[in-house]
């Protein structure tokens, strides 16, 4: 967990950068200063003490070398040698990482990064020295929403989970988890990892079934510089950045079949070739993938190939839905509950039995992430120290879809909210049908992604 007394500095030309870092961070950490001109990074380490740096490798010079990073790190180091600093960077590749690594960064992430990467790599970079394993590496910190979370429970379907990961992730199986939307599939995903002797290195995910036909391979096999239109530079791919890792493949069954033989013939030939090369770059992975589709039956259809499943499934995960392991969700609860009420600087709430048993009679179709959502809002809204059934309220599956393409009319005798608060509603509304997912969300509202995060600042939400 990100210490809440620490204060960050974003250093980056890109304002929408700029933007959604302090947004991801400010409800994480003290205070986060964002700089867009490098050139004034070295007065603001003269004023303000920071206890991190976000710095991007690549200003305005139009080069993607990174040189320009590595020169302002050597600065930093050479004014406070002790400031952790993690690079970013939308250009990286392995080599980029280990010369980052031995200038003295803590650490290095990719753009897009993944939320919870970030935070988890900003987490251990804060870890007090003795808090780090030899070698400087930083220790992997448990926070909201890591693999633990998703491991919670004491069925008898969660023990088989655990003991099924115990065994299997010392090996280089590489293994298909089966499971509904919210189940945890990416923590357990992450748990495998951790506990892998592939946990020092990089964990990669990709999210497949959002890359379009076009992105697909550049996005996974990475491409050259002057490759297509936009192709200003050379960019690594997921799987090249993942080698000596894992990478973890999300919504693998909604992957058509043309990207579906381009994956194969990759994990047959462990090499990959960027768009645009026709040199083939060697890659060391070890797999991980996952879906909410019926796999087996789409292969019995055609419209997933067989000889893939079974290079992907050479063991296989089901995670159970929450309604089938109701007796865990009080430790469940209970955990969401210390997690939010410490986020947000509150006492913890105990639990009415009443409630309990609310909690425990629901279905639960959105699975554990539907009861983390419901739990963080009963922490914010509740109005004591004990949480009563008033303060949980669920949507009816059948009716959300119903109104899930259209927000209901509104008429003037019907006492109409203010128009902020509409717009407010609304917003929230989009992000619970998509489940947290935002860019789902901006779609549904006909928003760009950076529009969204704006709305979001301007509501508070």
């Amino acid at each position: 967990m990100i210490s809440k007394h620490a204060r960050i500095l974003v250093v980056d030309d890109e304002p929408d950068v700029l933007f959604a870092l302090k947004l991801l961070l400010k409800t994480e950490v003290r205070e986060v200063v964002t700089e867009k001109n490098p050139e004034l990074l070295l007065s603001l380490l003269r004023r303000e003490h920071f206890d991190a740096i976000l710095l991007d490798m690549n200003y305005r010079s139009g080069q993607a070398t990174g040189n320009e990073g590595f020169y302002w790190l050597g600065r930093i180091r050479e004014h406070n040698p002790t400031t952790a600093v993690i690079l970013i960077t939308a250009y990286g590749d392995v080599r980029t990482a280990v010369r980052a690594l031995k200038a003295g960064a803590t650490d290095f992430l990719l753009k897009p990064w993944h939320n919870e990467q970030l935070l988890q790599t900003l987490a251990a970079a804060l870890q007090p020295k003795t808090g780090r394993k030899s070698g400087g590496s930083p220790k992997k910190i448990a926070g909201p929403g890591a693999a633990a979370t998703a491991l919670l429970g004491e069925s008898a379907a969660m023990q088989e989970v655990r003991a099924i990961i115990e065994k299997v992730a010392p090996t280089e199986a590489n293994v298909l988890l089966l499971g509904e939307n919210g189940t945890g599939k990416e923590l357990v995903a992450k748990s495998l990892h951790e506990q892998s002797r592939r946990a020092a290195r990089p964990f990669v995910a990709a999210d497949v079934a959002a890359l379009s036909e076009g992105l697909f391979e550049s996005e996974l096999f990475g491409h050259i510089k002057g490759a297509f239109t936009d192709a200003q530079a050379s960019r690594v791919g997921r799987f090249e950045a993942a080698t000596g890792g894992t990478l973890f493949l999300d919504e693998i069954g909604n992957i058509g079949l043309p990207q579906q033989a381009k994956l194969l013939t990759a994990l047959q030939n462990r090499q990959v070739v960027p768009v645009g090369s026709n040199a083939p770059v060697p890659v060391d992975i070890r797999l991980l993938s996952a879906t909410n589709a019926p796999l087996h039956a789409l292969v019995a259809r055609g419209a997933f190939r067989q000889d893939l499943m079974y290079r992907l499934n050479t063991v296989e995960i089901t995670l159970p839905p929450l309604r089938e392991r109701d007796n865990d969700v009080p430790l469940l609860a209970q955990h969401f509950a210390q997690v939010y009420a410490t986020r947000n600087r509150q006492p913890v709430p105990e639990f009415s039995a009443a409630a309990l048993r609310k909690l425990r009679e629901h279905t639960w179709p959105g699975n554990v992430r539907e009861l983390q959502h419901a739990v963080e809002r009963a922490v914010i809204l509740g109005t004591g120290p004990v949480l009563l059934p008033a303060d949980f309220s669920f949507r009816n599956p059948e009716s959300a879809a119903a109104s899930a393409g259209a927000a209901p009319a509104v008429t003037a005798a019907e006492n109409p909210l203010p128009l902020l608060e509409v717009e407010k509603n609304t917003i929230q509304q989009a992000i619970e049908r998509h489940q947290g997912n935002l860019t789902k969300a901006a779609k549904e509202l006909g928003l760009t992604r950076t529009a969204l995060y704006r709305r979001l600042d301007k509501h508070d939400i």
